[in-house]
């Protein structure tokens, strides 16, 4: 049975991304359908859902501020960081009040996605047991890039006998089942290491491997959530003027006065260059390791039967092996010939600024990137732009623009550098033209630059604007202490001067 729905926007999913997506083209009058394999929305944050990430109990990694979409606050009794069930009553909360859920169709899986002969992309989903074909003018496909669990190749991995056998992190279900047994931890992404530090407090024996020692800045910095020092508005800015080596150094000193060095504590000693070493994140890793509940090892670099072999001669017994070794983007439905326009190898695919391709008019991606830094922020960005170019509101990027992000995304690849919030978030923020001019919020100056990139602070003006951001913008510069008044401390003002200069220079 084929059906075509000229005036309709389908989108792939019904996570996060999903809904802020359709939540944005009600607000502009286009109507939009969510194909949704699952019974409940949430992606990750749904547990019982084929997409879920998280466990029970999890807190996210970034704050409540940053959490949340600008439209709806996290409920009042919600700490700090919230756990998994917060994070999945606020999207069903957020999907209430901008009456989405009765656009989506639950238990409803998407099986193709293709060019349809006569113009637009062609669906075919199955519900149950019945398949039908959809053609739809417009497509987004929003599907989450913690899609595909990777696990490493390792000699003699398929052999392992350990009583707990190898899981990657995305399995993990709390650290009850490995309390008095011992678990190797893989990887040295925020999951691994936070996963491990709940292992180790949670009574087991953990070790934990990586292939290189990354920086590791806690979660809070003196009370106020890392993402709300580091990744601001100034941080994007002078990343577009200054030296590459000054801000590696500049990053490296904010780093080690926030979480010092991990030789401090007990672990190797990283790259001197920070972007050579990377950033990962955990509040309680560190001390773990100084405390000695966590051994730290280099890579495995082979597995016989219970015995896995590290790199540098040593050997553990394990009970269990669990890999935090990132995900791969999970498209098994794409048509061959996009898959080939997009590049896609199974890690990543090829697009403008994350979502455009100039040969694919008419589909528009969401998500499906790994991020460095708070992920709804950026989503709403990403969706509002995507509104705004279907509803007329700005240009599409010319072809020659998009010709040259592609090639931007392609050497981003290469290098396995992922985004940071910030950088992206003003990328979108100008896409869609609603960055806020700081010359015109001038008592806003100090919280726009170095309080946190806030949901609310795009909504100051543009398209959209909402006539209590002001309060709400400096309200959440303010939060945890932080951002209280309009000086500017002496660091502030010699940052601020710099990319003053900068800009200037680039002008």
């Amino acid at each position: 049975m084929k059906h075509r729905e000229k005036d309709i926007v389908a989108i792939i999913g019904a996570g996060p991304a999903g809904l802020v997506s359709a939540r944005w083209l009600a607000q502009h009058g286009i109507e939009s359908v969510l194909f949704e394999a699952d019974d409940r929305l949430g992606g990750q944050w749904n547990l019982a859902g084929e997409a879920g990430k998280t466990w029970a109990g999890m807190r996210t990694n970034t704050s409540r501020v940053m959490s949340a979409f600008s439209d709806l606050d996290h409920a009042a009794d919600v700490a700090i960081y919230p756990r998994q069930d917060q994070m999945l009553a606020y999207l069903e909360r957020y999907a209430t009040k901008f009456d989405l859920v009765r656009r989506i169709q639950f238990g409803t899986r998407v099986e193709r996605l293709e060019a349809a002969q006569d113009g637009g992309w062609l669906l075919r989903l199955r519900k149950q047991d019945e398949v039908v074909e959809k053609t739809f003018n417009r497509v987004i496909v929003a599907t989450g890039a913690q899609a595909h669990p990777m696990v490493p190749e390792i000699p003699g991995i398929e052999g392992f006998t350990g009583a707990f056998g190898i899981a990657h992190t995305a399995q993990y279900e709390g650290a009850e089942r490995y309390r008095g047994h011992s678990v190797v931890i893989g990887g040295c992404s925020i999951s691994a290491l936070e996963i491990a530090s709940d292992l180790a407090f949670g009574g087991a024996q953990v070790t934990s491997a990586y292939r290189r020692q990354r920086y590791i800045l806690p979660k809070l910095i003196a009370g106020v959530p890392t993402e709300h020092v580091l990744f601001n508005r100034a941080a994007a800015l002078a990343g577009e003027v200054l030296p590459v080596e000054a801000l590696a150094e500049g990053l490296k000193a904010t780093v080690l006065r926030a979480g010092g060095s991990p030789a401090q504590f007990g672990a190797p000693e990283p790259h001197a260059n920070i972007f050579a070493a990377g950033i990962s994140q955990s509040q309680s890793y560190l001390p773990a390791v100084a405390e000695g509940r966590i051994t730290v090892r280099p890579w495995i670099e082979r597995i016989d039967k219970d015995t896995v072999f590290f790199s540098d001669g040593t050997h553990a017994t394990p009970d269990a092996i669990l890999f935090g070794t990132g995900y791969g983007l999970s498209l098994p439905w794409l048509a061959a010939d996009i898959a080939r326009t997009l590049g896609f190898d199974g890690k990543g695919i090829d697009l403008y600024d994350h979502t455009f391709h100039p040969d694919l008019d008419g589909l528009a991606f969401v998500g499906l990137f790994n991020l460095i830094g708070p992920y709804l922020p950026v989503l709403e960005l990403q969706a509002r732009w995507i509104t705004y170019v279907l509803a007329g509101r700005v240009a599409m990027p010319t072809r020659a623009e998009m010709e040259r992000g592609l090639n931007a995304c392609r050497a981003m690849r290469e290098r396995n550098q992922e985004s940071v919030l910030h950088q992206t978030a003003i990328c979108l923020a100008r896409h869609a033209e609603v960055e806020p001019d700081l010359e015109r919020w001038p008592d806003l100056e100090r919280a726009l630059l170095f309080g946190p990139l806030s949901p609310v602070s795009f909504r100051l003006q543009g398209a959209d604007s909402l006539d209590d951001a002001h309060v709400r913008t400096k309200a959440a510069a303010a939060a945890f202490g932080a951002i209280r008044s309009t000086t500017f401390t002496s660091d502030e003002l010699q940052l601020r001067r710099l990319i003053q200069e900068g800009q200037s220079l680039v002008a």
